[in-house]
């Protein structure tokens, strides 16, 4: 229960973190792009990267803190974050093809079920 809570917190404040910074999209345009969400994803992905780097080397998180920052607010703030981070380690692993596959299927698959979620709106 006391891990629940702990990535359930976490979760809370990266949640709230994403939606501040993807207010950038109402704040600034470049080529059409979705700014925030970029940052998003850019800044998470560096994060839980250097999170799990400083876990990997140190003794400086404890498993409670790696609980609130990594699975909790990384993964509130983005999932994108924990998606680059498994690929990261199937890299090291040296399982090239595993994480090419993994890039690719993940990003067709997305774009397709964002695009069938979509289309079923024009049933209703």
């Amino acid at each position: 229960m006391k891990q629940l809570l702990i990535v359930g917190l976490g979760g809370f404040l990266g949640t709230i973190a994403r939606y501040l910074v993807s207010r950038i999209n109402l704040m600034e345009n470049f080529l059409s792009l979705p700014l925030g969400t970029l940052t998003v994803n850019v800044t998470g992905s560096f994060l839980i990267g250097f999170l799990t780097g400083l876990a990997n080397k140190s003794e400086i998180l404890s498993a409670d803190m790696r609980l609130f920052l990594m699975a909790g607010f990384c993964g509130g703030f983005t999932t994108f974050s924990s998606f680059t981070n498994e690929n990261l380690q199937l890299i090291q692993n040296g399982q090239f093809l595993s994480a090419a596959v993994y890039i690719g299927i993940s990003l067709f698959l997305g774009f397709v079920a964002v695009f069938l979620g979509y289309a079923v709106t024009n049933l209703l």
